[in-house]
C-alpha cells in the first residue's frame, strides 16, 4: 500500500483566501487546519505593490493569520530573477515600495541612468513622465522585465489598469516585449517552491483564474485546485483545453481534509 502524500499548499490570495478585503468564509479554519496539521503553506500574489509586512498586516484586518515569510509576491520573483541573471545590477523601476523593497533587498541599484532592466510593476499612480522615460531607456538598450502580464485589476469602482496594459504599451512604443515573471510563468511556482523548501510532486497550487494560477501550476507539474469563489466559474472554467485536479466551491469544501485533498 503507497503511502499518503505529504502535500505543501501554494494559493494564491485574491479570490481564494480574500475578496476586495473581505474574508472568503472558511479561509481562517483552513490556514488554523494548516497549521495545526504541520502542512507547509504559502500565500501567492501577482500584485506587487506591496511588501510582504504589508501584505500580512492587510490580511490580519480581514481576520487571517499569514505570517510575512509565508508570502510570496511577483516583486519577490522578480527579485529573485534579477538577482540569478545579473547579481548587484541596476534598474529603473515603475512600481511601488512592495518592488524597490524587493530590489534594494538583493542590492541593485534604482537608477535612470543606462540601467541594466526597466522594471514595470503595478501602481497607482502611471505617470507618463515615468512611462516615457521607460520607453526612451528600453530603446537605448535596458532589458525589460514586468512583475505580472495582468491587464486588469479590480477595484469598488471598477477596473483598473493593470501592469500588462502599461507593459503594452511601451511594447508598442519601442518594438520590444517584456519578459513577464509572475503568473502564469512557471517561474514564479517554482520561486516560491524553492521559498518553502518543497517538492513539485508533493505540491499542490489553488486558485481561482484558470488562465494563471491553474495553468501555472500544472506547467510548473503541480496538482491543482480550481476554487470558484473569484474570477472563473464551472462554465468558463470548461472552456480551456486543460482541467485542474480538482474543482471546489470555496476552500471552505477542504476543512477537515485539508491534509489529504484529493
Amino acid at each position: 500500500m503507497t503511502e499518503p502524500v505529504t502535500w505543501n499548499y501554494l494559493m494564491d490570495m485574491d479570490g481564494v483566501l480574500v475578496h476586495e478585503e473581505h474574508l472568503i468564509p472558511g479561509a481562517d479554519e483552513l490556514l488554523k487546519e494548516l497549521r495545526d496539521k504541520d502542512v507547509p503553506f504559502m500565500v501567492l500574489t501577482n500584485n506587487s505593490i506591496y511588501t510582504p509586512r504589508d501584505l500580512r498586516a492587510r490580511l490580519s484586518r480581514t481576520g487571517l493569520d499569514v505570517p510575512e515569510e509565508a508570502i510570496w509576491t511577483s516583486a519577490l520573483a522578480t527579485a529573485k530573477f534579477l538577482d540569478s541573471q545579473r547579481p548587484n545590477g541596476s534598474a529603473y523601476v515603475i512600481g511601488e515600495a512592495g518592488l524597490t523593497t524587493a530590489l534594494h533587498s538583493i542590492g541593485y541599484v534604482l537608477t535612470d541612468r543606462d540601467p541594466d532592466y526597466v522594471v514595470l510593476g503595478e501602481t497607482r499612480t502611471y505617470s507618463f513622465e515615468a512611462i516615457t522615460k521607460a520607453i526612451r531607456l528600453v530603446e537605448a538598450g535596458a532589458r525589460f522585465i514586468a512583475t505580472n502580464p495582468d491587464e486588469t485589476g479590480p477595484s469598488r469602482e471598477g477596473v483598473l489598469p493593470a501592469t500588462g496594459s502599461v507593459a503594452a504599451l511601451i511594447e508598442r512604443a519601442t518594438g520590444r516585449a517584456p519578459y513577464f515573471v509572475g503568473k502564469p510563468n512557471p517561474l514564479m511556482m517554482r520561486s516560491a517552491l524553492r521559498a518553502l523548501g518543497a517538492h513539485s510532486e508533493s505540491t499542490l497550487m489553488i486558485g481561482d483564474r484558470m488562465d494563471t494560477d491553474v495553468r501555472s501550476g500544472l506547467e510548473a507539474g503541480l496538482a491543482t485546485i480550481l476554487v470558484l469563489s473569484g474570477i472563473s466559474t464551472a462554465e468558463t472554467a470548461d472552456r480551456f483545453p486543460y482541467r485542474p485536479t480538482r474543482t471546489i466551491g470555496s476552500v471552505a469544501d477542504l476543512l477537515g481534509s485539508a491534509d489529504q485533498p484529493f
